[in-house]
């Protein structure tokens, strides 16, 4: 059996104890050590060389989350496996359970589709930044988006462009001889066909997305289907989704009867219809949208970001892409796979009661300012005192910081995120920007790139 040995400080010593005993059925035994650090939280990888002792006659050492420093120079060291534990202590029998339950993030089979939905109106060189952003925001195909009576002299020269930087690329219109144009360009899909169409798909080389003459007219659909499949050429089948309250739920079964009765043909979901459509924040949306995808194994969604609001919508589609086929490859739940989706609230926003973080305060004997946030409130103490409240007003008379501008700046952007963590039910580390998900840029974290180093995204 796997031993492990877990370092932290004095304050969280008995803690970590504690939380380990309550382990049901572990796979592994265990020791804590406290390293002479007061403060887990402020363990670095140097201090960690300094004060253990080679060996640690372990297989595998744990350290505090927020331990900053190289693991990995540290596992060179001690000749074991050194990692950051989670940030919490209670967070430590998630952090076991979902170790042994990874799902593969690398791997989606539905394929994103982001519309320059005025395409006509930028020049080559405003195309091109917003296919670079859809690309990077996880785009598959970059779709030229035509607009109603609007002149696009440039088509050719923008499908060419994008062909020439790598993009493959799709032109979106309702006027038959701008489909023309476009495919003679170069672009690989045309949308939308129909059953009276069809004939540009004999024109052109671009792979047709058909839809009905009207979206309930399935008949015409089924017909533009049978005479594509008659001919042997590739296609994708949109039934069209209606936004809400105009038919959205009778175009959620369009989808489930056209998969029924064509089992293996590529359908497209629009789901773009829904996102900018509906004024709600829109990564719960697109997670429901992309879990009917992946029950249905769609092909393809075609998505949009103009709205403010859903201007996250191709990187939430992306994430929503991967968690939703990993759920259904593995049929679990789509609960415990990632929490990038959860921009708003936390699974687990608030690890310890206000008894618990009584206790720490208790053994504090330093000035420095500790902020936690529990149910009841947010906690702000040293070894001055303890304070409780809700408000962060409230708490600066209390602070006695009004001589030390630095120190109030400090405390007033911590309190403000506590305040908003609170509030909303999130999870609140001091010195640490909120989590908010894909909902925000997170450089350091790339949310296309779950799979190993040195691999590319994986569809299948």
């Amino acid at each position: 059996m796997e031993h492990i040995v877990f370092l932290t400080g004095r304050l969280a010593e008995k803690s970590v104890v504690q939380v380990l005993e309550g382990f049901a059925n572990p796979t592994f035994t265990w020791e804590v050590r406290e390293i002479g650090l007061q403060v887990a939280g402020l363990m670095t990888a140097d201090m960690i060389r300094r004060r253990v002792a080679v060996p640690v006659n372990a297989d595998r050492v744990i350290v505090p989350g927020r331990c900053r420093g190289d693991m990995d120079a540290l596992t060179a060291h001690f000749g074991v496996r050194v990692e950051r534990g989670p940030e919490e202590i209670k967070d430590l029998p998630q952090f076991f359970g979902q170790a042994a339950r990874k799902l593969d993030l690398s791997r989606y089979e539905t394929e994103i589709f982001a519309e320059i939905v005025d395409a006509p109106r930028l020049d080559l060189e405003g195309i091109a930044a917003r296919a670079r952003q859809y690309k990077d925001e996880g785009a598959d195909v970059i779709d030229v988006g035509c607009l109603p009576d609007t002149p696009f002299p440039h088509l050719e020269d923008a499908v060419r462009m994008l062909k020439d930087k790598g993009y493959r690329v799709s032109v979106d219109s309702m006027v038959t001889e701008e489909l023309l144009r476009g495919g003679r360009a170069g672009a690989d899909y045309l949308m939308s066909l129909n059953v009276d169409t069809l004939w540009i798909a004999d024109e052109v080389l671009a792979t047709p997305i058909v839809v009905a003459r009207e979206p309930r007219d399935t008949a015409s659909l089924h017909q533009a289907i049978d005479t594509l499949l008659a001919r042997g050429k590739p296609f994708l089948a949109d039934p069209i989704l209606d936004p809400i309250p105009f038919g959205f739920a009778a175009s959620v079964a369009r989808y489930v009867a056209l998969r029924e009765r064509y089992p293996d043909v590529a359908i497209m979901l629009g789901i773009g219809n829904v996102t900018e459509l509906t004024e709600a924040d829109t990564t719960g949306i697109n997670a429901v949208l992309m879990g009917i995808a992946a029950e249905l194994h769609v092909a393809a969604v075609l998505t949009t970001s103009v709205s403010l609001h859903a201007r996250r919508a191709v990187r939430e589609a992306d994430v929503a892409r991967r968690v939703m086929h990993a759920a259904e490859k593995a049929q679990v739940l789509p609960k415990g796979i990632s929490g990038d989706l959860a921009a708003l609230h936390s699974k687990r926003p608030f690890p310890y009661d206000a008894s618990e973080i009584a206790e720490f305060a208790a053994g504090v004997r330093d000035p420095n300012f500790r902020v936690q946030v529990s149910s009841d409130g947010i906690h702000v103490y040293n070894r001055d005192g303890h304070l409780t409240g809700v408000d962060p007003f409230e708490f600066y008379p209390r602070l006695k910081v009004e001589h030390d501008g630095g120190h109030a700046f400090y405390l007033g952007v911590q309190l403000a995120r506590a305040e908003i963590a609170w509030q909303l039910g999130k999870r609140f580390d001091q010195d640490e920007m909120l989590d908010w998900g894909c909902a925000v840029d997170r450089p350091e974290k790339d949310l296309t790139a779950w799979h190993v180093p040195g691999s590319t995204k994986k569809k299948g």
